[in-house]
């Protein structure tokens, strides 16, 4: 039976405000570390009549420390972007 390397968990949440101006800059940093992307789901609050300027994002990020915060940090610098991360360890 091979063994399977456990690694954390790493969950990353991005609150966007004012989605139309922050999303291309948002998108260019998720792209630019794409390959440490495993998982994304995108929340925002829609209706027939209503579609929230704000957003969030969250990502299951993989690959190395260092890695997954050179992402944290492109997102970061992002005027009206705040990004928290949780880490879930084995």
């Amino acid at each position: 039976m091979k063994k399977t390397l456990k690694r954390d968990h790493v969950i990353i949440g991005i609150h966007v405000t004012d989605r139309v101006r922050r999303a291309g800059s948002v998108q260019q940093a998720l792209t630019e570390h794409g390959c440490r992307i495993k998982t994304r789901i995108g929340l925002h609050e829609v209706s027939d009549d209503f579609c929230s300027p704000e957003g969030i994002i969250l990502l299951e990020a993989v690959g190395a420390a260092k890695e997954i915060a050179a992402l944290v940090r492109a997102l970061s610098k992002i005027e009206g972007v705040e990004v928290q991360k949780m880490v879930f360890k084995h």
